[in-house]
């Protein structure tokens, strides 16, 4: 069997540290940065919207405050599921699961990792404090969705998605029905772009007993996934109208409806390596969002 993780420690990023810090390296995924992008473009959305897209102070703590969290997030996720892991082939050899990382040595390191994400917490405003804390109870409890529930990506859309409340409320804006929109066409395009991830586990998941939103839609997942694409839109279209209710700004969506719309025309439930290039596609999606919110936000403030 292909030994894909460790050799994956030996060049690059990760292959250019010391080699006893490549296994923590690993841990936190520093050389899949694509969690990153998409945990911390939701929260650049919701100041973009509100009218406050060039706050380059807030753009950066999000973006460090991204870095940190989904680090952490996914430290917590392989301590949780390190016995799950070590029965899947894609995931068999992560740090925990094989061994090249000790429990106590994680639990180290996802508290460091907390601690800078309370630094960058203590940064915002107090209602973006607030709103960002009562995440954690839906954090805490991510890992063991696929235990209960056929669709754990629903629940990681409402993690990875929060963001667009925290980005709103930083912003400090008064009314909260676009936030809300916003939050939950987020929700729909996390969803959406999960379930193309889970594509690449569907068989090792079966065996596992795993559930997923990809091996509970089975062959209709192309269809499922346009649906909730278009669910997600449906939420940025009705952000932006309550922002801005002319239908020229509505204009603003289009290239993120054409990117969307490409992926699902092009999503195939037998093709796991495609299934990752089109899931890493949504940093591009969550940058053309990005410039439709911002364009709107602006245009409505001045």
């Amino acid at each position: 069997m292909s030994e894909t993780v460790p050799d994956s420690e030996r060049v690059g990023l990760i292959g250019a540290l010391p080699a006893p810090l490549r296994p923590y390296a690993s841990l936190i995924r520093l050389d899949r940065p694509i969690g990153t992008w998409l945990l911390f473009w939701p929260c650049a959305w919701g100041t973009a919207l509100a009218g406050e897209g060039f706050d380059w102070r807030l753009l950066l703590l999000f973006a460090i405050g991204a870095f940190a969290m989904r680090s952490a997030g996914c430290v917590y996720n392989d301590i949780v599921d390190r016995d799950l892991d070590r029965r899947v082939e894609r995931t068999r050899l992560r740090p925990l699961a094989s061994g090249r990382v000790g429990v106590r040595s994680a639990w180290t390191l996802l508290v460091a990792l907390s601690l800078i994400g309370l630094a960058v917490l203590l940064q915002l405003p107090r209602t973006a404090q607030v709103v960002a804390l009562i995440s954690l109870m839906l954090v805490a409890a991510y890992p063991f969705m696929k235990r209960w529930t056929w669709w754990p990506q629903a629940w990681l859309g409402l993690v990875f998605s929060w963001g667009a409340l925290v980005g709103w409320a930083a912003a400090e804006h008064a009314r909260d029905w676009p936030a809300l929109a916003l939050w939950l066409g987020s929700v729909a395009w996390v969803v959406g772009y999960d379930t193309i991830y889970a594509i690449q586990d569907i068989e090792d998941d079966a065996l596992a007993g795993v559930k997923s939103s990809a091996r509970r839609l089975s062959g209709g997942v192309r269809r499922g996934v346009a649906i909730l694409y278009v669910l997600a839109l449906a939420g940025w279209f009705a952000a932006v109208w309550l922002v801005f209710p002319d239908p020229v700004a509505l204009l603003a969506l289009l290239p993120v409806a054409a990117q969307l719309g490409w992926q699902a025309m092009r999503v195939d439930p037998a093709d796991g390596a495609g299934a990752l290039a089109l899931f890493r596609s949504n940093r591009f999606t969550g940058l053309l969002a990005f410039l439709a919110f911002l364009t709107v936000g602006l245009s409505a403030s001045t």
